[in-house]
């Protein structure tokens, strides 16, 4: 179980043998330098897909050689499919989203030719560190892949985060289903999802994990406001997971407590064959190097 993205970093680096990473879109400095990081550090083996010329001359201008590594020359908007060719060859183990769109980047793991679906439905699951006032690391999703989920796919998300944590030694990670209140609307349909989520892991149809919910962000965020607001819940203050009603919601709960309250974030697609590094272009290099490192403890369900 791990309390910090350093700690992340520590068990990746630990790891008997590099992961592969294909990067789609590597002609960017800030993945680059994000990329070239991991592979100091013995995290990953990359290969670069993009402007062949392009790349060898950033590597270059970072004082790092032009044939460090493997380049699969790509025009513009080839890079996802051919990263995508190199996981169905087995050639890579890890996705990565550099310099592209996430739509594109997306595409090629739901082409039937490319074998990349398990079945489940895929989602977006972002650790962050160094929230002010939370003492530990927290997932949140999904906030960058389903826009308006239904009720079954909440619970397939939460399934997928569940199955992460489980991977990274959390045996039951405790799950907080956000709504803006916490007692069942039946105009508010956030809370009675949140509410029939509980009970579906109440009756073992949801397992691996507690479910709490519905619960508003101020009462899973602090155990003092869920004691004077009398909200009765042993994780208040302590959740593993926030699930979030949408995609915006999410999206917007993540911006907030990077670019207002400092905290850094690392996210991965998960429920592919293969995990998805994916960060916002306008991440920071720590941030993309710390989404590798969270994607090569993941990379194959391998408990370390």
């Amino acid at each position: 179980m791990y309390r910090s993205f350093e700690e992340i970093a520590a068990a990746a680096k630990a790891h008997p043998r590099k992961r592969t990473l294909a990067v789609a879109g590597a002609a960017d400095t800030a993945v680059l330098q994000s990329v070239v990081h991991a592979a100091r550090e013995g995290i990953v083996s990359p290969i670069l897909v993009g402007d062949r010329e392009k790349i060898r001359e950033l590597l270059t201008r970072m004082d790092v050689a032009a044939d460090a590594f493997p380049i699969e020359n790509a025009r513009s908007g080839e890079e996802p499919d051919l990263s995508a060719q190199l996981v169905r060859r087995g050639e890579a183990e890890i996705l990565m989203k550099g310099m592209v769109d996430t739509g594109p980047m997306l595409r090629p793991l739901v082409k039937k030719e490319n074998n990349l679906r398990t079945g489940s439905l895929m989602s977006h699951v972002v650790f962050f560190d160094r929230i002010p006032h939370y003492h530990k690391l927290l997932l949140q999703t999904d906030g960058g892949m389903v826009m308006y989920p239904t009720l079954a796919d909440k619970k397939a998300i939460i399934e997928n985060a569940v199955s992460t944590l489980h991977t990274m030694g959390n045996p039951n990670p405790s799950v907080g289903v956000l709504a803006a209140i916490e007692k069942v609307n039946p105009k508010m349909v956030e809370t009675t999802d949140a509410a029939e989520l509980a009970r579906m892991n109440r009756d073992g149809e949801l397992t691996g994990c507690t479910v709490v919910g519905p619960i508003s962000y101020d009462v899973a965020m602090s155990a003092e406001i869920a004691r004077h607001k009398g909200f009765d819940c042993p994780f208040c203050g302590e959740f593993d997971v926030l699930i979030v009603p949408n995609m915006t919601c999410g999206n917007i709960l993540s911006k907030s407590w990077i670019v207002t309250a400092g905290a850094m974030m690392a996210g991965i697609i998960v429920g592919a064959k293969a995990p998805v590094v994916l960060t916002s272009r306008g991440a920071s290099p720590e941030e993309k190097y710390y989404s590798i490192a969270l994607a090569a403890v993941t990379a194959g369900g391998e408990a370390l």
